[in-house]
């Protein structure tokens, strides 16, 4: 069967958009029939979504990427059929009816090409968006070794571990960053709010301000006056720096600074290890040679200054065969990682061991992880009662001048009285 895109009425007159699985165009056409629709156009879907033109482009472009999580899913199910005994063929008509959308229509063109002779690897390598390289290559080693099955349940187990990794990442640097932004919120309203009905009070008063509040009423002068031109400011500063950070050089000078700043540095590195040996594990474990091995690892580490420390050793590597040592010269692995890996080298295990430390350290990345939102959520506290602090003592000042001043005239005039009766 085949992937057509229909465009149809329905009962009620609605004009709509969608596809429909089937052997033969009559048998799409009978189906939308069945299901009371009225077909307008029907084409093979799978001519828009390979071909090469602007409608290809643009189909392309507004097509929904695949979630992780169907991707996980995609993995899981079909190892679980392959461990059955279920043929591959059978298998992808199975799971088929499981997904929706894009990867629904993949799958199925994937399956054309499955009963076509082509191979699975090759029909997933068309879509590297969805499948990467590594998945690919993993895959590839699955059937050339009649392990498929073992090749998807680790794959499952690495996807899962590695959008669980993400997600400790970015959860304890949302935290801060959530706080960042509640504290400039916060500064903003009173800025912009309580700030100028306090500072035309105090002009009318004519009273004498301290510094502080000086200073705060000028700050919010200059907000509420050139707010435009502060956020055509901000908004030009952050199109720079994408746009620094795009090419080569500004995004490699930005992998250097990340990897200065203690807590990013942290994160850098401990995640360049866990990506390099689990996916370097992973790939000798499933028999692929050390050369295409090391050569896709290098290519998936998203700092840049540590993927040419690693792509550097990876020549070296290739030429001697000693791992460690020379990831021992990058200054990226921790020495008991390079204790591990020499272990492993040494006892003809260094899949295993490669494995085992990824594990170890993304055990340890995970810890820190919830240990440094816990840690930053009283400093963000801290910080924040600061800030605010410093803008509610600069207004109170000013008014606790004007209380002293009225108490001092009440007295004055009070003692004027007494003296006159």
């Amino acid at each position: 069967m085949a992937l057509y895109a229909y465009q149809a009425f329905t009962k009620e007159g609605k004009r709509i958009t969608g596809t429909v699985d089937a052997p033969s165009i009559p048998s799409a056409r009978e189906q939308l029939v069945k299901m009371g629709l009225y077909p307008i156009t029907l084409t093979p879907a799978t001519s828009e979504t390979q071909g090469t033109g602007l409608m290809a482009r643009l189909n392309a472009l507004l097509s929904r990427r695949v979630s992780t999580k169907d991707k996980i899913l995609f993995t899981k199910q079909l190892a679980v059929l392959l461990r059955s005994g279920v043929p591959l063929l059978e298998s992808f008509e199975l799971l088929i009816d499981q997904f929706e959308g894009r990867l629904r229509s993949m799958l199925i063109t994937i399956k054309d090409r499955l009963r076509e002779g082509a191979s699975l690897h090759e029909s997933l390598a068309r879509y590297p968006d969805t499948f990467d390289n590594i998945y690919v290559q993993l895959v590839r080693a699955g059937e050339a070794t009649g392990k498929l099955e073992v090749i998807l349940e680790r794959l499952t187990d690495y996807l899962e571990r590695s959008a669980e990794v993400a997600k400790r990442v970015r959860s304890a640097l949302q935290g801060p960053m959530l706080n960042l932004a509640v504290i400039g919120l916060a500064v903003v309203f009173l800025m912009t709010q309580v700030v100028p009905k306090l500072a035309e009070q105090f002009r009318r008063a004519k009273q004498e301000l301290p510094s502080a509040t000086a200073l705060l009423m000028s700050m919010s002068d200059f907000i509420r006056n050139y707010y435009l031109l502060i956020g055509m400011v901000i908004f030009g500063a952050v199109l720079a720096f994408r746009y620094w950070k795009s090419t080569p050089s500004g995004g490699r000078t930005l992998d250097l600074i990340k990897l200065k700043i203690p807590i990013i540095g942290y994160f850098a590195r401990t995640g360049a290890v866990i990506q390099f040996s689990r996916t370097l594990g992973m790939l000798l474990e499933g028999g692929v040679n050390l050369p295409e091995a090391l050569d896709i690892v290098c290519k998936i580490i998203d700092n840049r200054v540590l993927a040419e420390s690693l792509m550097k050793a990876r020549e070296n590597i290739i030429k001697q065969g000693k791992i460690a040592q020379y990831l021992k010269e990058t200054k990226v692995f921790p020495p008991i990682a390079i204790h591990l890996i020499k272990t492993g080298e040494e006892s003809g295990k260094l899949d295993t061991m490669l494995l085992t430390v990824a594990q170890n350290y993304e055990s340890d990345l995970n810890e820190y992880a919830d240990g440094l939102s816990t840690a930053l959520a009283p400093v963000m506290m801290v910080l924040m009662a600061v800030i605010v602090g410093f803008i509610v003592l600069a207004i109170a000042q000013p008014l606790m001048q004007q209380s002293s001043l009225m108490g001092a005239g009440m007295e004055k005039k009070t003692s004027q009285m007494e003296r006159t009766k």
